[in-house]
């Protein structure tokens, strides 16, 4: 007999609420529950066990009763149980789940029986006890295929016909809806039964993924309609007619900052799941010899809960070491049922027919409008050139400019707070918090190359002859009045390229160039970041224009201003061809050019010899800046800026003899001011001649020069 314990509810006898989907499997349950009693029940009249150790135990009469059996016989012969047909009966208002598992997968009644009866142990673990009973062995708590057989197959001929639903061509194993364990010691009638995951999730009314797709998939509920998603009206309306059609494919191209998962939400918001899978391909990645696997359950989770489907990152896929992936990725996704999109910022060049949508960053006056409506819901009034200050200094989505200006109320709401203000809420932010909270919001990752900047210096700390300081000034203003020339002039109809601002400072080390940088960012409110192009030429052919080719793709979002140090790395004396190499390293410099051109934003290129630079690759920049080596004149104004206010500075320090008789850079004196400062510091707490002299003695020492204090 089987035994149930008191804390166990007996089987055929589960308790479940009639509003749940699974209510209306319970009649198939029942039907199970007794057939597994009739099933015990004759077990028990032919295998006595005495010994009271089922599973454990084999007795000379069973041993007997065991070898006059015909092979392949069925449990159920003649009138010793009641076989009345299959457990599911669709009459029943069986789980609708389970129907439309039948008709996606074309299954049969045995199919979805054998679903149930793996199914159980899934809903009620008394279904392990009475499986270990029945397959006289207290490990296997899952159904076998032979218990299987068992109870579903009234005829030798039947149970034959069945043993092929657990072959491999079978619906069950080719769609992965069960899996047979892996134990191949065992015979495949030997082997138990288990339900995939996701069949188990779907059946249960599970709202989650697999966990297999756990850390690269991500489960959405649309909370967003089309109409309230920041991109275009034509944009809209092309969408609205295209997801009438089913299982089309999208590509939402264009910068990682726009809107294109917003708009995905939205289109899944249209159907009635109003479910998104977002899958972002570059975790998947790390996962390549199971991404075959990954897809296939990705497919199958968006097809059991009519989701769309959103690929985020799917430009990590079209690279050349990647070619077998993407076709296979492109393969799996030619038969899927679901409507697909697809992100990324290159043309995907797929055999899959669809549709490219481009996403765009919003253009000057629809940055300005937003700023305008966000700062005016909040009860902010900042100037019309401040607007276009910000409009045009950050190319930022209209999601992304409410989320600075909330963020930027909070900061003055807090410093209001820290100065102990009465009311604090009604602080407005300034200027400075109105950049600060937009250059948050740009993207920062211009990897392992560029260095952010922090910004010291102000043009009172900038000691140039004032033709070149006008040059700077002229740069500030240029990037300040783009959206006038660009836009309401209509000279950027006239323009493919150069519509950003790039410059070339050149001079001699230590005459300002990168402090010049660190002004004009200081100025424009804008981050600097400085690339070492040192560091990014490669002696590997190709190298070089994919390293900075990722450096320009991640300053796109950035909003900011990038440094080129060290350009000689990359010109050199290679303007010459003498070689092979050397009309390689033009190809670099050229693609180097060009990638400026194409940047919108400020791009500066330093270098200690112009000369070195070929007069074709001058011409494509816009700027040219000279820093000379400074004359007495602009050393004694660099003498009275390097050292600090509090600085305490003794009278034998005259600053007109030190521009007359040290004859360095602004670079080297500043060096030299902070070493004397060390020096006094440890010697009388103030600065005087004598530190300055031996400050200057190690400066030349460090240059390869003699210095004497006679000198000074």
């Amino acid at each position: 007999m089987v035994r149930t314990s008191g804390s166990q509810p007996a089987i055929g006898r589960i308790d479940i609420d009639k509003e749940s989907s699974f209510y209306g499997l319970l009649p198939a349950f029942r039907r199970l529950a007794q057939r597994l009693k009739l099933l015990a029940e004759a077990r028990d009249a032919s295998e006595p066990d005495p010994n009271g150790f089922p599973g454990l135990t084999i007795t000379k009469s069973e041993l007997a009763r065991l070898l006059e059996r015909e092979p392949g016989e069925t449990a159920f012969t003649g009138d010793d149980v009641l076989f009345d047909g299959p457990l599911l009966d669709p009459s029943d208002n069986a789980n609708s789940e389970l129907m439309w598992l039948a008709r996606e997968y074309e299954l049969s009644t045995f199919d979805l029986d054998v679903i149930l009866l793996a199914l159980a142990t899934e809903l009620d673990l008394s279904y392990e006890r009475v499986f270990g009973y029945l397959q006289d062995d207290i490990t296997s708590k899952r159904p076998t295929v032979d218990l299987t057989l068992n109870l579903l197959c009234p005829s030798t001929r039947d149970r034959q016909i069945g043993l092929t639903h657990f072959l491999p061509d079978g619906p069950l194993i080719r769609h992965e809806l069960l899996q047979l364990d892996s134990d191949q010691k065992r015979s495949i009638l030997g082997r138990e039964l288990r339900l995939d995951e996701g069949i188990v999730n779907l059946l249960l009314g599970v709202n989650s993924l697999d966990s297999r797709l756990a850390g690269s998939c991500q489960l959405v509920e649309s909370t967003v309609s089309l109409p309230e998603v920041p991109i275009d009206s034509e944009l809209k309306r092309a969408l609205q007619v295209l997801t009438t059609q089913e299982d089309i494919r999208l590509h939402f191209r264009g910068p990682a900052s726009t809107a294109k998962r917003q708009t995905a939400e939205a289109l899944a918001g249209q159907t009635g799941s109003r479910l998104l899978i977002v899958v972002d391909i570059e975790q998947a990645l790390p996962v390549a010899p199971d991404f075959d696997q990954s897809l296939r359950l990705i497919l199958r989770e968006a097809r059991f809960r009519h989701a769309i489907l959103y690929f985020e990152n799917v430009d990590v896929l079209l690279s050349e070491e990647r070619a077998v992936t993407y076709r296979q990725f492109l393969k799996a996704l030619n038969g899927a049922a679901s409507t697909i999109v697809m992100s990324g910022e290159k043309p995907l060049g797929s055999s899959l027919r669809m549709y490219e949508v481009q996403f765009r960053v919003p253009d000057f006056t629809q940055r300005r409008n937003s700023w305008e409506a966000n700062l005016s819901r909040h009860n902010v009034k900042i100037d019309a050139e401040i607007l276009d200050s910000l409009a045009g200094s950050f190319r930022l989505t209209s999601s992304e400019i409410e989320t600075a200006v909330t963020a930027a109320i909070d900061r003055a709401h807090w410093r209001a707070a820290e100065q102990s203000v009465d009311d604090p809420l009604t602080a407005q932010p300034t200027l400075q918090d109105l950049f600060a909270s937009a250059r948050a919001r740009s993207s920062h990752n211009l990897g392992r190359f560029a260095r952010k900047m922090e910004l010291k210096y102000e043009w009172a700390d900038l000691v140039l002859p004032a033709d070149q300081l006008a040059q700077l000034g002229e740069i500030c203003s240029r990037y300040r009045n783009q959206h006038v020339v660009y836009g309401n002039w209509g000279f950027g109809r006239k323009l493919s390229l150069g519509r950003g601002l790039s410059a070339l400072f050149s001079g001699h080390p230590g005459t300002g160039k990168t402090m010049a940088a660190e002004v004009i960012a200081n100025q424009l409110l804008l981050d600097l970041y400085k690339i070492d192009l040192s560091q990014v030429v490669s002696k590997y052919i190709g190298e070089t224009e994919k390293s900075l080719n990722s450096i320009f793709q991640e300053a796109q979002a950035s909003n900011s201003i990038l440094f080129f140090d060290e350009a000689d790395a990359l010109f050199g004396k290679r303007s010459e061809v003498k070689d092979a190499h050397d009309r390689y390293a033009n190809i670099e410099v050229s693609y180097l050019l060009q990638k400026m051109e194409e940047y919108d934003g400020i791009a500066i290129l330093a270098t200690n010899f112009r000369k070195n630079i070929d007069e074709a690759f001058l011409r494509r920049l816009q700027v040219i800046i000279d820093f000379p080596f400074p004359d007495e004149d602009e050393r004694r104004r660099i003498w009275e800026v390097v050292f600090p206010r509090e600085a305490p500075i003794a009278a034998d320090v005259d600053f007109g003899v030190l521009a007359r008789t040290i004859r360095l850079a602004g670079g080297n004196l500043k060096n030299i001011a902070l070493a004397a400062a060390f020096f006094a510091a440890s010697d009388g707490g103030v600065i005087g001649k004598q530190h300055v002299a031996n400050a200057t003695r190690r400066e030349y020492q460090k240059l390869g020069q003699s210095w004497s204090d006679s000198d000074l």
